[in-house]
């Protein structure tokens, strides 16, 4: 006759306790920065695993993975951006900070336009199929690379650093 199984040890109850606040907004905006950073490196080393193996499982989760920040958090950033730190910006009226975050909005549509036309090949990759273009991805993609990475340059060494100033924030 075996014994009977153990009975799992009951834990015992956490006392309710407030929230842990929020992360402070710049740091939220930082993080998305490094995480864009990461996901464009990602990029790049997809497009060579496809122009080696093609859009095996590999390929297609990298790319469900790219589709899905790019589509999602990179465009949420953007207009968090938009939201809450550029109006101060644009209102303190300095023409040079001005024409900055006007190169940054710039930049935003134009991200935006890339993703468009790079999105239609990752979806390709991600689905299994084989009529995207690596050619065309090749192209593509180290304009989009070199734009994100011009972008968030110019937000983290000034941009962020008058806004935080504005905001009393450091």
């Amino acid at each position: 006759m075996s014994a009977a199984p153990a009975k799992p040890a009951t834990r015992t109850a956490r006392p309710e306790r407030p929230p842990a606040p929020a992360l402070p907004q710049f740091d939220r905006l930082d993080r998305a920065h490094r995480e864009v950073l990461e996901v464009l490196h990602d990029f790049e080393r997809l497009l060579e695993h496809v122009g080696d193996n093609g859009p095996d499982e590999q390929a297609r989760a990298s790319a469900r993975h790219i589709q899905h920040f790019f589509n999602g958090p990179a465009r949420q950033h953007h207009s968090d951006e938009e939201r809450t730190v550029f109006p101060g910006l644009l209102a303190a009226g300095d023409p040079a900070v001005v024409q900055h975050v006007r190169r940054l909005q710039q930049d935003h549509g134009w991200l935006e336009e890339d993703w468009i036309e790079l999105s239609t090949q990752i979806e390709a990759i991600a689905n299994g199929y084989n009529w995207y273009d690596l050619g065309t991805l090749r192209q593509a993609l180290p304009v989009f690379v070199q734009l994100y990475r011009e972008h968030i340059a110019l937000e983290e060494s000034m941009i962020y650093p008058l806004a935080r100033r504005q905001a009393g924030a450091g």
